[in-house]
């Protein structure tokens, strides 16, 4: 089977313009316009913006939407119990199998919905208490059905050059993840779980 790659990451925010800040501030660039527009969530009562970190990668906003109905199950990225300042939460790889790949990922990764935003559709593995393996640091897993979003957003030279997920059981982690991605800017570490991601800007080289 084909590996999966980083797709995107996950910034969560108690309000979208908290999170679309912290991510203008630290990265220095603009989220505004309709080349970095997100998008609603009907199935999981959540909205987003994006960022472009290239071609085929980029950096989600989220949150919840104060607009939008409860829904009747746990929303996904546990932003249910979110608190806190907004910050990198979680990561999602993209892997040519969605089905596949969850015959080979860790118990609780999720089950599959079919999902749409706009002219966008993809399947995606959502686990169903919205909360990913490994204290929520092992990936959410997706497959883009045709267009992906990466492509059509301003880019504006920010690269993700690095991605390091620490955690106690990083071996077990290592050992999971090395059926579903491959990409040479992942490493896992030992330490406390967290995630933290360096980005090469125009103004030099940041970590979020």
């Amino acid at each position: 089977m084909a590996l999966g790659t980083i797709d995107h990451l996950v910034v969560s925010a108690a309000t979208l313009a908290e999170g679309v800040a912290h991510v203008e501030t630290t990265l220095g660039v603009s989220m505004s316009g309709r080349a970095q527009a997100g998008g609603e969530h009907p199935l999981m009562g959540t909205h987003n913006r994006l960022l472009s970190l290239g071609p085929d990668t980029y950096l989600e906003v989220i949150s919840i939407n104060p607009d939008a109905p409860q829904p009747p199950h746990p929303r996904w990225f546990d932003l249910d119990y979110f608190t806190g300042d907004a910050r990198l939460t979680n990561w999602v790889v993209r892997v040519p199998d969605l089905g596949v790949a969850l015959t080979r990922s860790p118990d609780g990764t999720g089950d599959v919905h079919d999902l749409t935003r706009g002219a966008y559709r993809w399947k995606m593995a959502i686990p169903s208490d919205g909360r990913l393996p490994f204290s929520a640091y092992a990936p959410g897993l997706l497959s883009w059905q045709g267009a992906d979003p990466a492509s059509a957003l301003l880019d504006q030279g920010i690269r993700l050059t690095g991605l390091e997920i620490t955690h106690p059981e990083a071996e077990g982690l290592s050992v999971a993840l090395a059926p579903l991605v491959v990409d040479p800017r992942l490493s896992v570490q030992v330490g406390q779980p967290g995630v933290c991601a360096t980005f090469e800007t125009p103004g030099g080289m940041v970590q979020l």
